[in-house]
């Protein structure tokens, strides 16, 4: 097995499980939204706001469990604005808590690929005193951008792999 296919966008992928969620579920004013672009990227643009305690936008991808067994590394190809996102995976989807690691953007298409064993446990910006992943499989993954600023983001993405 050398690789899994978590999600390649191309011009007729179908964005229905992909979701934005915002600080506004707890007040905040931030405003994210995420489409398909003309050539097939999943786009994830917005803009941060810090009013109302705010300062997060995120977009997750639920699926059904996907196997990390003989796996160590999930990889992204992405292109961004220069500015640093989280990475996030969840066990199960209806976790609390995520798996993170923050990569910083740049603007040009590039592939990032990150051991899952380094993805630390967090709730609410919070690390967890938990064990870094070490699960068997995944439900979710998500980009998340909460740099505590008031700041315009825009993140294309093209593929989610695990290898």
């Amino acid at each position: 097995m050398t690789s899994e296919i978590i999600f390649d966008f191309n011009k007729i992928s179908t964005t229905d499980n992909w979701k934005v969620v915002d600080d506004a579920v707890m007040g905040g004013k931030s405003s994210g939204s995420f489409f398909l672009d003309p050539n097939g990227k999943g786009v994830f643009v917005g803009y941060v706001s810090l009013e109302n305690n705010g300062g997060f936008s995120t977009v997750k991808y639920s699926f059904d469990r996907v196997s990390t067994k003989g796996f160590s590394k999930i990889s992204f190809k992405v292109k961004g604005d220069g500015k640093m996102y989280q990475f996030r995976i969840k066990r199960k989807s209806d976790d609390k808590y995520a798996y993170i690691k923050y990569f910083t953007s740049s603007e040009g298409w590039e592939t990032f690929q990150l051991t899952l064993s380094e993805m630390y446990p967090t709730y609410k910006g919070r690390q967890l005193d938990m064990p870094n992943y070490d699960q068997d499989g995944i439900e979710e993954v998500a980009f998340l951008i909460g740099n505590k600023k008031a700041e315009d983001f825009k993140l294309e993405i093209e593929s989610i792999v695990l290898s």
